[in-house]
């Protein structure tokens, strides 16, 4: 994917969670060396017991003192720990009005609360096999329309180029 350089942490999070199909249900957090940055309140303003990590809304991707090749990691839904690795691969310049962009995938990306890559990966070998006595309940939670090999870019890109409207409809003053 490419995003602006200038994207908020919280947003980059929002853009993670349209790639990967996922309805921000679970917590997260981005770790930058030892440095972490997540949410510092829940949905309804109280504050959350994460008193090592940084506002994720306070803080852009290019004030990380990233460069090219540089990694840092995505952590999503704790209980099931989906980790992502992020590589930096290159800071182009500059362009008004761009917004996040998917530019490849493929497959469908695993679905929220699947028990994390090896819940995930047990389910897809259950609906693979018709003869697996779980088939029929994974299959039906699974929902009958899924299909492990689907990828979507024009979707993703248009949910994307909403989101980004979104962000511009409720800008928000910057903290700090």
């Amino acid at each position: 994917m490419q995003v602006p350089n200038e994207i908020k942490l919280g947003q980059l999070h929002d853009v993670i969670q349209t790639v990967m199909g996922w309805f921000n249900s679970h917590l997260h957090q981005f770790r930058v060396g030892k440095a972490r940055f997540g949410m510092t309140h829940d949905e309804f303003g109280g504050p959350l017991d994460n008193e090592d990590s940084f506002d994720e809304n306070d803080y852009r991707l290019s004030e990380l003192g990233l460069r090219p090749k540089s990694k840092f990691n995505y952590e999503y839904d704790f209980g099931d720990s989906w980790e992502h690795h992020i590589v930096l691969e290159k800071v182009l310049p500059p362009q008004p009005g761009f917004v996040p962009v998917c530019l490849k995938g493929a497959r469908a990306c695993p679905l929220e609360d699947s028990g994390g890559p090896w819940g995930y990966a047990d389910k897809l070998a259950i609906i693979a096999d018709p003869d697996h006595p779980e088939h029929e309940e994974i299959a039906e939670w699974m929902g009958t329309d899924f299909d492990p090999e689907a990828f979507n870019l024009k979707a993703i890109n248009r949910h994307l180029a909403s989101l980004a409207a979104s962000w511009k409809s409720r800008r928000r003053p910057r903290r700090g």
